[in-house]
């Protein structure tokens, strides 16, 4: 293993053993199983971009964010977890919710990714800081929940904040 690799561990051990600190609480476990089970294949984003699409009268919210979020998922889901086929977290506790786990590589984080996508296309129409607040949650949910170790979510983010940044560019 590379130095390198080493010091990413070594940093996920020490996010993951701060973060234990704040698992078993009723609430904020209900909170991030809650988020990260509702953005499983996005659908808290297709929903979020119906609902803009509503509001601002704008059917092409919705699509745009809709292919916008296909594309992320085909990338990011496809040939960019082929490259890095990492393992996820051990989970040696039983979790406290109910959660779908993930076959795919661990890094980057798909939920990550596709959270600032759609906070890069949300944001354009209506309340930018809450979509990206909605968006952290989310990220941070995967470290919660142990499916992904803090540099995946890391990872996730910067690939979703340049997806994100081309996808405001192709649909402006």
């Amino acid at each position: 293993m590379s130095s390198f690799m080493e010091s990413v561990d070594r940093i996920d051990d020490q996010v993951d053993q701060i973060w234990e600190r704040l698992r078993g609480n009723a609430a904020l476990d209900r909170m991030f199983y809650t988020a990260s089970e509702a953005a499983d294949f996005s659908v808290l984003w297709h929903a979020m971009g119906v609902v803009a699409a509503i509001i601002e009268d704008d059917p092409k919210i919705a699509l745009g964010l809709s292919a916008a979020l296909g594309i992320e998922s085909a990338l990011v889901n496809g040939p960019v977890k082929s490259l890095f086929k990492r393992s996820r977290p051990v989970q040696e506790v039983p979790r406290p919710h109910k959660l779908r786990q993930p076959r795919t590589s661990s890094f980057p984080s798909g939920h990550a990714s596709a959270a600032m996508v759609a906070a890069a296309l949300l944001s354009r129409h209506t309340g930018g800081v809450a979509w990206y607040a909605l968006a952290g949650a989310v990220a941070t949910s995967r470290i919660h929940v142990r499916i992904h170790h803090a540099s995946d979510v890391a990872g996730g983010l910067a690939v979703g904040v340049v997806l994100g940044a081309i996808a405001r560019r192709v649909l402006a």
